[in-house]
């Protein structure tokens, strides 16, 4: 068994995993901000249709309040890859010194 080729294939795997993982937290924001803007769009137009007071501005401002700590989360989580993948590196380069 050629150890190069299964460590190569792990890499790939791994890779393959992480890029998933980063895509499908992505596409999960985009689909929530889809939906907020959809929802909201019509809630809107409920309430221009119906008239009386504004009340369609309370669920914006409370989703949207989520939408942003969502998407906040997201790109500083991913943006945060980086970082800790420079860490562990340290750690292991730390480690291998010491051994």
């Amino acid at each position: 068994m050629n150890t190069t080729t299964t460590l190569h294939t792990d890499t790939d795997v791994s890779l393959l995993r992480r890029a998933r993982r980063r895509v499908g937290m992505r596409i999960g924001f985009f689909i929530h901000a889809f939906v907020f803007t959809l929802v909201n769009l019509g809630l809107i137009a409920i309430n221009t249709a119906t008239g009386g007071p504004l009340w369609s501005r309370f669920p914006l401002m409370g989703w949207g309040l989520g939408l942003a700590i969502h998407g906040i989360v997201t790109f500083l989580a991913l943006s945060g890859d980086g970082v800790r993948e420079r860490m562990v590196a340290g750690e292991v380069e730390r480690l291998r010194q010491r051994s």
